[in-house]
């Protein structure tokens, strides 16, 4: 069963191995682990619903609380230490399109909002439930996972919204194709869930990012259906796909999308290259990425994220032999490691894998072969499961993530890394916080830090330092241009910052349409736009 106040299968650990238990102890200092809230007093804390159980809705307890968070850090500190609510009054599990259109129906005649809920894995609040004075409706997609059509032609499947990861790549391959999405949240994040937070996978470079893959949508809408896109291509004024990609159920629920479709690669690897600095391996990523190599990941971790995966990693002698061996071909004791993904066809694979490996030798980097990037790819969704164990461990983590351009990488990379240290010192606390390049374009690149230290016994204290950290890190990358969200979306806690990148007369505009679509205010309120919280949590102006 999935566990209920953590991420994933609660029949699955991830061990953290006692050299990196004694490595955080020695960065962190020592870490108490003190009990958790249990089940039944977080269900205890559930109180009666202000609807009432009908066909559509279900008001029990139970269900109501496991609707009512996502995986923020906040989530996490409310579910863990027992401070859990408000809750939704009702959740409803529509099985298709029309069974949508009629919750959204009885919602508007009950004056109730709607909280679109996917695979639960938003980690900037937008499962976040506002007592507005309203009945709040959660609407779980789970049901609508089918493939309803594949076009082998057009390459372009029709899909259910609620489909998670594993469930959409299984019906595809069944077909021979893939979509080629593979965000961390891989596992339970569903395709309705990457659309409406412009979502980008961890191959993004050779099947794009949603926003490339979608190529039409059927919505549910506050008062009527939606049907936007499906054009091979057009110029008859603006293209709406780019107004409902991000909108985060604002403008209503996705559920059904065509999606543009890939052949599954005959062909696949993922080599690792070890540079003496950064400056070494951020310049070969930008050489990759300006060159158009048709790499399908390039990602380059700095020196704290790279030791720190190494001591993670458990493996200790494979491990010494590794840093003997960079040592004896002049890379020194703080390496930068970069992995990089060939997909496709085997020519045309093996031509990237050359042309990149090429540049990474021009910029001195050592290829160490495939075994890292091997055990990497047969892990790459189990990554986020430390984050249970760092938990019952004493360690509290959290990420943050930018794009900027190459130009503002080094001052953004070193703005954030000093932001989280300087918010948690404030507490006393040190902090372990380390970057990496998670996805590489002509123009620039994202990154995407994440942040460990030591929690605390109560409540008060861990969200506390939390809301310290997050808008600190938030007002360093707001500072040096970078965007408040590269993949992750708005939601709530990134909503104070949205002005910044989009002005005023930006978030005028898109108010404007989601009161033109929903003018009672019921679709997912409270999160993305809401000018009056944004001033007020912000403290100031963040333009």
């Amino acid at each position: 069963m999935r566990r209920w106040n953590g991420w994933g299968d609660d029949t699955f650990e991830k061990p953290l191995p006692e050299t990196a238990r004694r490595f955080l102890a020695e960065r962190l200092g020592h870490a108490d682990s003190p009990a958790d809230a249990s089940w039944d007093s977080a269900c205890a804390q559930v109180g009666p619903s202000r609807l009432a159980a009908e066909t559509l809705l279900d008001t029990e307890a139970a269900i109501r609380l496991r609707h009512a968070h996502g995986q923020s850090f906040a989530d996490w500190a409310a579910l863990r230490h027992g401070h859990v609510g408000p809750f939704p009054d009702a959740v409803a599990r529509p099985a298709d399109h029309a069974a949508t259109r009629a919750v959204i129906d009885r919602a508007r005649a009950l004056g109730a909002v709607i909280i679109p809920y996917g695979g639960g894995t938003s980690v900037v609040g937008h499962l976040a439930v506002v007592d507005d004075g309203r009945p709040v409706i959660s609407v779980d997609m789970s049901r609508q996972a089918r493939l309803l059509d594949l076009d082998p032609v057009d390459r372009i499947a029709h899909l259910g919204a609620g489909a998670p990861g594993p469930v959409l790549e299984a019906q595809l391959r069944a077909h021979g194709f893939v979509l080629g999405h593979y965000p961390q949240s891989f596992d339970y994040s569903t395709l309705g869930g990457w659309i409406v937070t412009r979502s980008a996978g961890q191959q993004s470079r050779r099947y794009g990012r949603i926003e490339q893959m979608l190529h039409g949508a059927r919505v549910a809408g506050a008062a009527e259906d939606l049907d936007i896109g499906h054009q091979v291509a057009s110029a008859a004024g603006p293209d709406l796909r780019q107004l409902l990609l991000g909108s985060e159920g604002r403008l209503g629920i996705v559920t059904e999308a065509a999606m543009h479709i890939h052949p599954v690669p005959a062909f696949e690897a993922f080599h690792t290259v070890f540079f003496d600095d950064w400056t070494q391996a951020r310049s070969a990523a930008r050489a990759i990425a300006q060159a158009g190599v048709e790499v399908s990941m390039l990602r380059v971790s700095d020196a704290e994220e790279t030791d720190t995966q190494l001591r993670i990693a458990g493996h200790d002698s494979a491990i010494a032999w590794l840093r003997r061996y960079l040592g004896w071909r002049g890379i020194g004791d703080a390496p930068c490691m970069m992995m990089i993904g060939v997909s496709g066809a085997r020519g045309p694979a093996w031509s990237a894998r050359r042309r990149a490996l090429a540049l990474t030798r021009a910029a001195g980097g050592v290829h160490v072969g495939t075994r890292m990037g091997s055990i990497w790819a047969a892990n790459r969704f189990a990554g986020a499961y430390l984050r249970n164990t760092l938990w019952e461990a004493g360690y509290a983590a959290d990420t943050m993530e930018t794009a900027v351009p190459w130009s503002h990488t080094d001052t953004a990379h070193r703005a954030m890394v000093q932001a989280a240290h300087t918010a948690l010192n404030a507490y006393g606390e040190r902090a372990l916080a380390f970057v990496h390049l998670s996805h590489v374009y002509a123009a620039g690149s994202s990154l995407y830090m994440t942040v460990i230290w030591r929690r605390s016994p109560d409540y008060e204290t861990d969200i506390g330092r939390w809301r310290s950290l997050k808008a600190a890190v938030s007002r360093a990358i707001v500072d040096v241009g970078g965007t408040i969200s590269h993949q992750h979306g708005v939601g709530r806690d990134h909503a104070p910052y949205l002005r910044a990148e989009k002005r005023q007369a930006g978030l005028d505009l898109l108010s404007a349409a989601c009161r033109a679509l929903d003018p009672q205010g019921m679709m997912n309120p409270h999160k993305l736009i809401e000018p009056s919280r944004a001033a007020s949590e912000a403290g100031e102006d963040v333009d």
